[in-house]
């Protein structure tokens, strides 16, 4: 049976959503190219980003390079940790992820596994390789980070990709204080590139090599762990699953108001819960339901060296099971104390009250490229005659399509007319004249657009146009009106 991934993937290529990078040179493997259509799509989805992070929580935009020096990563603790377990085959060659090995063909859980053990349990259990059947070699870790050099000669000093945004708030932070008004807490967003070094890139967008963040850096003063909004989002229903329970071996959620899960101590802080609350909102708003999310709490085992405590948001793929999208991690004093020690600057700050603090960080981080993934998954539709994406407004590529019915008889002149009308009231539309009107119908489905308008020879007559709903394919005739939002209109029918 044909996976829904498969059908995803091949409407995706057909219509300029995404496809494999350097095609034309038989692709590398991790990297992916956005056409016309995954552009907006994904753009949008970083607008409502901004729009909650930017513009609600009043965080300072700031845009880093993705190259950085060797010296920030010492500090920041990635040349020493980031690395995953490499195994590779004696024969053929082909690279695995030792520990996604063994979860896939023993169904084991891995991450308190030492890189000796797992070594171990595929000599013990006789794995092979997956493409020849060769033999396995040692397991060693293996560092994720891409590396280059900057200047000529003498001059050359070692760099680094940025295999996280963050970094770039960390390394700013004095600037940042300043711009601040040396007040706690502040936050610092981030959105842009990162770049892992991935052993095995798979499943399309879900596991790649270069990929865009959007993050959040907010610095707060450790003895004062509340947010002055947290009473707006308190009763706020989340569904956790807690380190207890998968220690247990359970996957049982516990629903629960983010209120309670702060005074039962079941997430640690006001300001964690309030930013976890604050990411469910945003995946709320590009289109995902309560129902196909959860907020799982990281084992100690598994968390980041820099986490005191994190918990991921998740969201269950129906080809790939449940999928890290975000992760609310209270990284503590780490990321400013470590900066400090090896720059040999103090980034200790002093308080309105005269004391001395080295601010601790709470970090909300997303992954953007997934998300898009997973927003094509669960708003495809199939009904046996028409594939479509019931994408939500907010993220939809265009918020409406115009076509002629015929291109003559001055139809397309009028068609562009309304097009010019829509685009002058900041409305991102399309205009499509070629083919036959299902067919222009079939290509706005495939690539979520939620209405389409239709001027016909009656538009001429009265000046009204067909509206038809992408969802239910119901038309309507509404009428053009001089100097008016035709698409607002429009959303009053639904």
């Amino acid at each position: 049976m044909e996976k829904k991934y498969d059908k995803i993937y091949a409407i995706a290529r057909k219509r300029g959503i995404f496809w494999p990078s350097a095609e034309l040179y038989g692709g590398l493997a991790g990297f992916y190219d956005y056409g016309p259509i995954g552009s907006l799509l994904k753009q949008n989805i970083e607008k409502e980003w901004k729009k909650l992070f930017i513009a609600q929580e009043g965080m300072l935009l700031l845009e880093t390079p993705n190259i950085m020096p060797e010296d920030v990563f010492r500090a920041s603790g990635h040349l020493e940790h980031f690395a995953d377990p490499l195994v590779s085959c004696t024969k053929c060659g082909t690279n695995y992820r030792a520990d996604k090995l063994i979860e896939e063909k023993l169904k084991l859980k891995t991450e308190s596994m030492s890189v000796d053990e797992m070594n171990g349990t595929i000599i013990a259990n006789k794995i092979p390789c997956q493409k020849c059947k060769g033999k396995l070699g040692e397991t060693f870790k293996f560092n994720m980070m891409f590396g280059t050099q900057v200047g000529p000669g003498d001059e050359k000093r070692q760099v680094y990709l940025r295999p996280e945004t963050a970094q770039g708030a960390f390394v700013s932070f004095e600037r940042l204080w300043e711009i601040a008004r040396k007040k706690l807490p502040f936050g610092a967003a981030l959105v842009g590139r990162s770049y892992r070094n991935e052993i095995s890139p798979r499943q399309a967008l879900i596991r790649i090599r270069e990929f865009t963040q959007a993050e959040a850096e907010v610095f707060f003063n450790p003895e004062e762990k509340h947010h002055p909004c947290f009473k707006m989002t308190q009763n706020e229903i989340l569904q956790l699953l807690t380190s207890e329970e998968q220690k247990k071996g359970g996957d049982k959620l516990t629903k629960v108001t983010a209120n309670d899960a702060v005074h039962k101590k079941v997430i640690s802080s006001e300001l964690q819960a309030y930013y976890l609350t604050l990411a469910k909102q945003f995946f709320n708003r590009i289109g995902f339901e309560d129902k196909v999310m959860r907020c799982r709490q990281q084992l100690p085992e598994e968390r980041a060296h820099y986490s005191i405590d994190t918990w991921d948001i998740e969201i269950h793929s129906e080809d790939f099971g449940w999928v890290e999208v975000a992760a609310i991690a209270d990284r503590g004093d780490y990321d400013l104390r470590r900066h400090s020690e090896v720059s040999k600057k103090s980034l200790t700050v002093t308080m309105q009250d005269g004391k001395k603090v080295l601010p601790h960080v709470m970090e909300a981080s997303f992954g953007v490229d997934r998300p898009v993934y997973l927003l094509l998954e669960h708003s495809f539709k199939d009904d046996g005659k028409r594939t479509y994406f019931n994408f939500n407004k907010k993220v939809a590529p265009f918020e409406a399509a115009v076509f002629p019915l015929v291109n003559k008889d001055g139809l397309p002149e009028k068609a562009l007319e309304v097009f010019n009308i829509l685009l002058k009231n900041n409305i991102m539309a399309q205009f499509d004249s070629s083919g036959n009107i299902g067919k222009m119908y079939a290509r706005a489905d495939e690539i979520g657009i939620p209405v389409c308008i239709t001027i016909d020879h009656q538009t001429l007559k009265d000046e009204t146009v067909t509206v038809r709903d992408r969802d239910t394919t119901k038309q309507k005739r509404v009428h053009i009106k001089k100097n008016f939002e035709l698409l607002h209109e429009i959303w009053e029918q639904d």
